[in-house]
C-alpha cells in the first residue's frame, strides 16, 4: 500500500479505509505478541510513519496532513479496536503534537521543529509525573536549569509511556531553580541529548504494550526547546481535554470490538436453532445500549471542544463547567468499557474466556480495567467535586 504524502491527495474517508487495512493487516496480528511480551509495537509505527500518521494533526502550513480533533479521536477509536496498546502509544504521541501546535505561534523553534515532525516523522513522548507529588501534574519538583542560551534537567518520572521507543520527550518541570512548584514549563528534549536511568520496569495487567517504564530523565538543549507558554495554559487548553478525548476514543474502539465479539457469538447461536432468538440476543441488545450512551457523551464533548478550539477563544477553556464535562468523559469512558467488555464476555462465555481462540476478550478485558487507573479516578472526581461548587448553573 502507497503511502500518501499529504491529505489532499485522498478523502478522510480514504484514509480511514487505510487505517481500517492497517489494523487489520498489522497492528491486530501483532497485538498478541505485543501485549504477551509487553513490547513496543514496532510493525504497527513503521506503518504509520509511512503513511504519515504521525504528523496527522500538524496543520497543513506546515506540512502535515492538518486533521481536526473529531477526526483525530476516529483514528484512536478505530486503531483501539485492534489493539488498545498500538492505539494508546499512537494517541499519547497526537497529545504531546497537540501542546505543540495549540502553542507555538510565537516560537520560531517549535515551528521548524513540526516541519521537521512531518518530514522525519518523530514519535513523541511525554514525562509530567514526578515521583515525590504524589501524581499531582500541576505541581513539579525538579526544575530546568538555564544558563546563557542552554539549559540541563533531572526528572525522576515513574512513568514514561514508550519512552526508549520515542525521538523526543515533552518533559514537565519548574521553570527555575527558584520558581514555585506550581510555575511549570513543557521542554521538549531530544533523545539523542538525553539518559535515560531505569527506574521501574512495566510487568503488568494490561496496556502491556505501552512499556509505561519508569525513568530518572537527565538532558541538556537550547533554551528554545523550552515552550513559551506556561504548563498551566497547555494543560488547561490542550493537554487535559485532548487527553481525555482521544482516551476515551480509543476505549471506545475497545469497546465497540467487544460488542462486535459478542454480536458474531449471538449469530452464532442463532443459526443453530433459526426459529428461537437465543436469551443472548437480550443481553446483546442490553449491551448495545451502554456502547450507545458510552459514544453519545464522548462526541458531545468532542463536539464542544472542537468548537471552542475553532473558535479561538482561549479563556472558554477556563470554563469550570467545561473542565467538568471533560472529566467526565474519562470517569464514564474509563468506567463503561469494564462493563462492557465484562458484559461480552459474559455472552462470549469460555470462547471469549480463553486466550487462544479467535473470540478471545481477555487482553480487551485486562487493557480495560487499566483506564481507570490513567490518572486515578479518585483523584479527577475530586477536582469536579471542588468546582461543582464554584460552577455556574447552565441558563
Amino acid at each position: 500500500m502507497s503511502a500518501p504524502a499529504t491529505l489532499d491527495e485522498i478523502s478522510f474517508a480514504t484514509l480511514l479505509e487505510v487505517v481500517h487495512a492497517l489494523g487489520r493487516d498489522v497492528v491486530r496480528p501483532a497485538a498478541v505478541a505485543v501485549d504477551k511480551d509487553a513490547r513496543f509495537p514496532h510493525e504497527a509505527f513503521t506503518e504509520f510513519k509511512k503513511h504519515k500518521l504521525l504528523s496527522a494533526y500538524v496543520p497543513r502550513q506546515y506540512g502535515g496532513m492538518g486533521l481536526s480533533i473529531t477526526e483525530i479521536c476516529k483514528l484512536c477509536e478505530i486503531l483501539g479496536g485492534y489493539c488498545a496498546s498500538t492505539a494508546m502509544i499512537f494517541a499519547m504521541h497526537q497529545i504531546q503534537v497537540a501542546c505543540i501546535v495549540h502553542h507555538c505561534e510565537t516560537s520560531d523553534y517549535f515551528q521548524h521543529f513540526l516541519r521537521e515532525l512531518v518530514r522525519e516523522q518523530y514519535l513523541l513522548a511525554s514525562a509530567t509525573t514526578e515521583l515525590g507529588v504524589g501524581g499531582d501534574l500541576r505541581s513539579s519538583l525538579c526544575a530546568v536549569k538555564v544558563n546563557g542560551e542552554h539549559f540541563t534537567l533531572e526528572k525522576q518520572a515513574p512513568v514514561i509511556s514508550y519512552g526508549v521507543a520515542a525521538d523526543y520527550v515533552m518533559v514537565t518541570c519548574r521553570r527555575a531553580e527558584d520558581a514555585q512548584s506550581s510555575d511549570q514549563v513543557q521542554v521538549l528534549v531530544n533523545k539523542k541529548e538525553t539518559t535515560l536511568e531505569p527506574l521501574s520496569g512495566w510487568d503488568t495487567l494490561g496496556f502491556r504494550g505501552t512499556c509505561s517504564a519508569g525513568f530518572v530523565l537527565r538532558s541538556s538543549g537550547h533554551v528554545q526547546q523550552i515552550q513559551p507558554a506556561p504548563f498551566a495554559d497547555i494543560l488547561a487548553q490542550s493537554m487535559h481535554p485532548v487527553s481525555h478525548l482521544v482516551w476515551g476514543s480509543l476505549w471506545l474502539g475497545l469497546a465497540q470490538d467487544a460488542v462486535s465479539q459478542a454480536r458474531a457469538s449471538v449469530r452464532a447461536a442463532a443459526r443453530k436453532n433459526p426459529s428461537t432468538p437465543p436469551i443472548s440476543a437480550m443481553r446483546l441488545t442490553e449491551l448495545d445500549e451502554v456502547l450507545f450512551s458510552m459514544r453519545a457523551g464522548l462526541v458531545t464533548a468532542i463536539e464542544e471542544y472542537q468548537q471552542k478550539l475553532n473558535a479561538g477563544n482561549r479563556e472558554a477553556f477556563s470554563d469550570f463547567g467545561f473542565a467538568i464535562r471533560i472529566n467526565n468523559v474519562k470517569l464514564r469512558c474509563s468506567e463503561l468499557v469494564v462493563d462492557i467488555v465484562s458484559s461480552a464476555l459474559s455472552i462470549v462465555g469460555i470462547m471469549g474466556y480463553k486466550n487462544d481462540t479467535p473470540n478471545s476478550l481477555c487482553r480487551h478485558i485486562r487493557d480495560a480495567y487499566g483506564a481507570a487507573l490513567m490518572v486515578n479516578n479518585d483523584r479527577i472526581r475530586g477536582h469536579n467535586s471542588t468546582m461543582q461548587i464554584m460552577v455556574r448553573d447552565a441558563q
